[in-house]
């Protein structure tokens, strides 16, 4: 009768409670339990009491500083320990599942990393985690990662906000550069001040962009540029056609044919690659996947 009757009270138990009765009858004490699965002592002594007043029993009785199991304890033990088992075995075919990476993953990056230095990397993902669905969000103003306009943004910039996450995952530097077809026509400058009036193209914003050159020592006005245009990829696309002379990122330049690097002996501009991720993001795999394809393809490039 007494079987009977804790057999139909324990219908609706929380399994915290048989956990924590578990890991304390295994343990020997609420101290070592609690370090054991994480939980504070105070809290195991509440479910272990809790469970105790659900089933109308007492299941361990205090000797010193030790809990010992009464007999109906030990009885109870064993099917506490079956469900644990069941637990674990849930846990462990969840994560199997969730090995099987899935879902969707937005990438922020400006323009110019989407169109050159993104497509291996999302090459390579589609390889390796064919079920992820990637979102490229191509533009050059900073994502809000904290509103989830991105999980994922390719910045240049270290992120300033405490709840962001930034890997520096490489360096590219930054040239002056000329088509081949542009040169035979106008001659190889030796130094910017040799290339003709109106035949360098710029950057929006223009003022900004004037005073980083100044800052390099070139002695250019706003007055200097006809083309201007915030886009990378058009700028460096008119560029590849001759129209003009534009700084374009070495690394890119590589995979544009016909471009030749103006006066090799400056040094050029530092652009550091950051890859940034909400706090909270790093938990979900499939953006740890895309994060780490992200880094090492970024970083070999």
């Amino acid at each position: 009768m007494r079987r009977s009757l804790i057999h139909w009270r324990m219908d609706g138990l929380d399994w915290n409670l048989v956990r924590a009765f578990r890991a304390t009858a295994e343990a020997g004490s609420l101290s070592a339990a609690a370090r054991r699965i994480g939980a504070t002592q105070p809290t195991l002594s509440r479910q272990v009491a809790a469970l105790e007043a659900a089933l109308g029993a007492t299941l361990f009785d205090r000797v010193g500083k030790r809990l010992v199991l009464t007999d109906l304890g030990r009885g109870l033990l064993e099917h506490a320990q079956a469900m644990g088992a069941a637990a674990d075995a849930m846990a462990l075919a969840a994560a199997g599942r969730a090995a099987d990476v899935s879902g969707r993953v937005t990438i922020s990056a400006t323009d110019a990393v989407c169109a050159y230095l993104l497509p291996d990397v999302v090459a390579r993902l589609r390889r390796e985690a064919p079920r992820v669905t990637l979102v490229l969000v191509a533009s050059n103003a900073l994502s809000d990662l904290r509103r989830r306009e991105a999980d994922i943004a390719v910045r240049h910039v270290r992120p300033a906000e405490p709840e962001l996450i930034g890997r520096r995952v490489g360096e590219m530097v930054a040239h002056f550069y000329a088509a081949e077809s542009w040169i035979a026509r106008r001659g190889r400058p030796r130094t910017l001040a040799d290339v003709p009036p109106g035949e360098i193209m710029g950057f929006e914003p223009l003022p900004r962009f004037v005073e980083h050159l100044v800052a390099e020592g070139h002695a250019l006005t706003e007055a200097d540029f006809r083309i201007v245009s915030e886009n990378a990829v058009v700028l460096w696309e008119l560029v590849r056609r001759g129209v003009g002379v534009g700084i374009v990122l070495r690394e890119i330049a590589e995979r544009l044919p016909g471009l030749v690097r103006l006066f090799p002996d400056a040094p050029g501009t530092e652009v550091p690659l950051w890859l940034v991720t909400h706090r909270e993001m790093r938990t979900s795999r499939r953006v740890r996947v895309v994060f780490e394809a992200l880094a090492e393809g970024l970083g070999g490039g």
